[in-house]
């Protein structure tokens, strides 16, 4: 786009990142100054709407971007996500590890990609919704600083693994329906959560599904000698796991369950969760 036209509001959460996302802000500030590339950096508060703007840039993690389509759930401009958080897993699914540079340059000049979202009990997430072991190891991280990466989500994760007692759910999908015991139920959009957990490997936001993993119980043992296999992606094999792709999913219990969506930590006793196809557009070669 011909940077005479661009009028970019930048969004930013000053506590993403225990402060790396305001640091990032301000290079990022810098950088359009010198280019002489209109724009307005929104903190505390952020706008009712971007109406006169043409691109929104997003500063923070997963729980910042959560924030933000959860409040501007109709938005159409081009959004970008820069990695201001501790936890960036959709911006690395979009993005990998490019440097900034390149990220601006994205940032500025690739096309609109409309993206999928999901949708549980009414509240938009992009990366990941969760029940039971990961949504408890969310709940135990409130109010807490947390580290980039997955340094706290895999401290918070070694805790839980000692003390957490499967739940019983009853899940409806494609037509079919059972109980079963579980240890974790994940219903991802993208490839990983928790700062960089590959949940779903094989998981895109282009094919207007979700990837859905249920992992039976496991002791302790058991629980922690098959954590780094889920850390790394190759749990899908193993005979524990269930993967498989829906456009939707029911899941009740009787007990509440602790829900973590884009690592922002609900509880109910029914998640209903479906896929939106195409519903944000992300700036992506």
């Amino acid at each position: 786009m011909a940077t005479g036209s661009v009028h970019i509001a930048i969004v930013l959460n000053p506590f993403a990142g225990s402060g790396r996302g305001l640091a990032l802000s301000s290079r990022l500030v810098h950088f359009l100054k010198e280019k002489d590339i209109s724009h307005t950096l929104f903190s505390d508060p952020w706008p009712t709407d971007f109406v006169g703007y043409t691109d929104v840039w997003i500063v923070g993690g997963d729980g910042t971007l959560n924030f933000f389509i959860n409040k501007y759930p109709g938005i159409h401009l081009p959004l970008f996500i820069f990695p201001g958080g501790s936890g960036n897993d959709f911006h690395w699914m979009l993005y990998g590890d490019k440097p900034m540079e390149e990220l601006i340059g994205i940032a500025l000049t690739a096309p609109p990609t409309p993206v999928d979202a999901g949708i549980c009990n009414d509240r938009l997430f992009l990366n990941s919704a969760g029940a039971g072991f990961d949504g408890v190891v969310v709940k135990s991280m409130i109010g807490k600083s947390k580290k980039k990466g997955k340094a706290s989500f895999y401290k918070a994760v070694v805790r839980t693994i000692f003390s957490y007692r499967e739940q019983q759910y009853s899940i409806q999908c494609d037509g079919r329906q059972w109980e079963e015991r579980l240890l974790i139920v994940s219903v991802m959009n993208c490839k990983r959560a928790g700062g960089g957990f590959m949940i779903a490997p094989q998981a895109t936001v282009w094919d207007g599904l979700l990837d859905i993993t249920l992992i039976d119980p496991l002791n302790v043992l058991k629980r922690l000698l098959y954590l780094p296999t889920i850390e790394k992606g190759t749990h899908v094999n193993k005979s524990f796991v269930h993967q498989f792709q829906s456009k939707a999913i029911r899941i009740n219990s009787k007990n509440p369950i602790h829900i973590q969506l884009d690592g922002e930590y609900i509880c109910a006793h029914e998640m209903n969760i479906s896929i939106l196809p195409g519903k944000f557009l992300f700036r992506h070669l």
